[in-house]
Formats: structure tokens, C-alpha cells, sequence
């Protein structure tokens, strides 16, 4: 019995030995993971980068679904425009709800820091084979939302209530994406792939990430 206890006992060290030194093996990977996920200066209360997008495109995709519910009032979808671009970007439109960050700047961000996360010298091959999905599907998000600030200025200067309402409702299938990803290719199902994924494809595959390096 002694040696049964004295047994696990050190199987039980050599696990948290380990997980010691996995989490020492990827610091300068995890550094930059932190930033997509845990925090990152300059962001709306100190959130990661992939968290601020989620939330600013949220807010997009809200007010986009109010400009279409009253696509008889051009007043009305031009107010709701504006407030979908704030969230989109601020230096397009500074005053509205969103958070100030915009899903343009953060999901850039989160792509920028998941590839330094996977060119860092103690990246593992996890690091590196989610960090291309998370980037294609966060460029996903920043292609997307940069077709939204054009359709916005578009909202901006027509004058009819019928292509008012066709851009609105454009604007807002182009909200849903950069949340929920588009399936492409018909295939029944949403990838990471580019022109596929989207900000909850670019979370699954942080969380696929994170829970292999013991994060």
C-alpha cells in the first residue's frame, strides 16, 4: 500500500513536472496568444484582440438588424448605418455604441498576433497549425468589414429607398458573416478556410489551441 501511495505520488510530480515545462517550452507563443485572447493594450478594458472583435461585431450585427427592420424609412437605415460603422470602424464614424475599437483594427490584431505566435522559436506544432486557421478566418472578418464601410458610404449618399434597403440588407447578411462565417462552398458546414470562416470559427480554433498547450 505504501509503495501504491508513494507511486502515485510521483507519477503525480512528473505530470506537474511536465506541465511545468510545456508552459515554460512555448513562453514567447504563449505571450502572443495571451494578447488574442487574455488582454492587449489599448483595447476596451484591457480585452485580447479576438474578444474585442467578438464584442464590436456584435454591436455591428444589432444595429445592422434594426436598419433592416424598417426598410421603408431611409432616415431610420441611414441612423442605424452609421452605428454599424462606428462598431466597424471608428475613424470611419467616431460617435455611435460601439466600444471606441472597431472589428476592423481587432480581428486585424488578433491575425497579426496568432502568425507572431506561430514564428516564435518555442511555437509547438499545435501553435502553428491553428494559427493559420485563426488567421484565415480573422482576414475573413477584416475583408468583410471593410466591404461594410464601403456599402455604408454607399447608405450615405443614395437618396433612393430602394437601394438604401438593398445595400442595408447586404451590409447586414455581410454582419452575420463576420460573426458566424459563410459556408461558401456549399458543403453544409462553416470552415476556417478563406471566404468561410469567421469570428466564432477564428474562437473554436483558439479554444482547440489553447486546451492542447494546457492553457
Amino acid at each position: 500500500l505504501a509503495m501504491a501511495i508513494l507511486g502515485g505520488c510521483a507519477m503525480s510530480d512528473d505530470k506537474m513536472m511536465a506541465d511545468k515545462k510545456m508552459a515554460m517550452a512555448g513562453k514567447q507563443a504563449r505571450a502572443h496568444i495571451g494578447h488574442v485572447m487574455t488582454g492587449w493594450k489599448g483595447t476596451p478594458g484591457g480585452k485580447g484582440l479576438l474578444i474585442t472583435a467578438q464584442a464590436e461585431a456584435k454591436i455591428a450585427q444589432q444595429h445592422a438588424k434594426f436598419a433592416l427592420g424598417k426598410p421603408d424609412n431611409i432616415k431610420w437605415m441611414k441612423a442605424h448605418t452609421t452605428h454599424v460603422l462606428n462598431a466597424i470602424d471608428p475613424s470611419a464614424m467616431a460617435k455611435g455604441p460601439g466600444l471606441g475599437y472597431g472589428v476592423i483594427k481587432a480581428a486585424g490584431g488578433a491575425a497579426k498576433h496568432i502568425q507572431f505566435a506561430a514564428k516564435s522559436p518555442d511555437a509547438s506544432k499545435n501553435v502553428k497549425l491553428h494559427a493559420t486557421h485563426v488567421a484565415a478566418s480573422a482576414g475573413n472578418v477584416v475583408d468583410r468589414s471593410k466591404k461594410i464601410v464601403a456599402l455604408a458610404k454607399l447608405i450615405a449618399e443614395n437618396d433612393s429607398e430602394f437601394s438604401v434597403a438593398a445595400f442595408v440588407r447586404e451590409m447586414k447578411n455581410l454582419t452575420d458573416e463576420i460573426v458566424s462565417g459563410d459556408d461558401a462552398n456549399g458543403d453544409g458546414k462553416v470552415s476556417w478556410k478563406k471566404g468561410e470562416g469567421g469570428l466564432d470559427q477564428a474562437r473554436k480554433h483558439m479554444g482547440f489551441m489553447m486546451k492542447a498547450e494546457k492553457m
